[in-house]
């Protein structure tokens, strides 16, 4: 199975391009981010005239998350415990019809997607940008990835065996070498701040990046502005974080850097993971059958 995440920046002016890519790649699932419209004004037409169910999340032209699946989706949410919410109190409506928010009553933004998909749990996220390092986006992105490292290790508690992959723009480039935007200052912007890789790193014993193995080195991003596509002066944010039971089953794993290229990209690229489902973690074991008789 091959699952991949990318942020499109955009699914409608760019369907095209991502249909194509689905089918030139033979993707089964991709999870997005930034898709920028509500469901009904994602263009479903192309990708289900491709073979892919859809599930969207998206509340305006901000933010916005959704799947194409060429599998079967189920248990979809669009939140986890706790997740905050960002802008302005906004009072509860009687009829229920206003917006979600959160326990504070600030709105709750398009940011997380939860679908499960032959028995992999998968989540396309668009953890919030920052914006400056005294801005209150930038607790507020904190906040939002606390509260989902306090979901993961609840899931994985509940569920050791979970094969659950956190996907998506994580806008943090967690190391050194991960950033390569002179245009970051090490304590003065946003991530690559020590409070932004700490947080990222707190997930580490839960969930780990499944690519990284297999492609050690690569970007996801670049800027629109001063050739940094040409001059390669990129980052590395977009990430697929796996469980073990997850990563167990990852036979293969690359960046697709040429994405970028070409008419009307998106400013970030796929990132892609293929895994074999019939592997187990018992797979490197003998049978029983096959033991010695010391081990009977």
């Amino acid at each position: 199975m091959r699952i991949a995440t990318w942020n499109v920046n955009s699914v409608r002016a760019r369907v095209d391009r991502v249909v194509d890519w689905l089918v030139r790649e033979k993707v089964d699932v991709l999870g997005m981010q930034e898709i920028k419209c509500r469901p009904d004004q994602f263009p479903r037409a192309q990708f289900e005239a491709a073979g892919y169910h859809l599930e969207i999340h998206g509340l305006n032209q901000w933010n916005g998350v959704a799947f194409a699946s060429t599998h079967e989706m189920t248990d979809v949410t669009t939140t986890f415990d706790g997740m905050p919410g960002f802008g302005e109190p906004v009072q509860p409506t009687l009829d229920g019809t206003g917006p979600v928010t959160d326990t504070n009553n600030l709105p709750l933004e398009a940011r997380a997607l939860g679908v499960t998909v032959d028995g992999l749990r998968l989540w396309s996220l668009y953890v919030p940008n920052g914006r400056s390092l005294d801005h209150d986006h930038f607790s507020y992105k904190l906040e939002w990835l606390r509260a989902l490292h306090r979901n993961t290790e609840r899931w994985l508690t509940e569920d050791p065996a979970l094969r659950l992959a956190l996907m998506g723009d994580w806008n943090i480039a967690p190391f050194d070498s991960d950033m390569g935007d002179p245009s970051f200052v090490p304590g003065t912007s946003t991530h690559i701040s020590e409070p932004e890789r700490s947080v990222f790193h707190s997930f580490e014993g839960l969930v780990s990046d499944a690519v990284r193995p297999f492609a050690p080195e690569g970007f996801t991003f670049w800027d629109y502005k001063q050739l940094r596509f040409p001059r390669d002066e990129g980052m590395r944010i977009d990430f697929i974080m796996a469980s073990e039971a997850f990563r167990d089953q990852v036979i293969a794993a690359h960046i697709d850097r040429d994405e970028r290229k070409g008419d009307a990209p998106s400013d970030h690229v796929p990132v892609v993971v293929d895994l074999d489902l019939s592997l187990s973690d018992h797979d490197d074991y003998e049978s029983e059958d096959d033991l010695p008789m010391i081990f009977g």
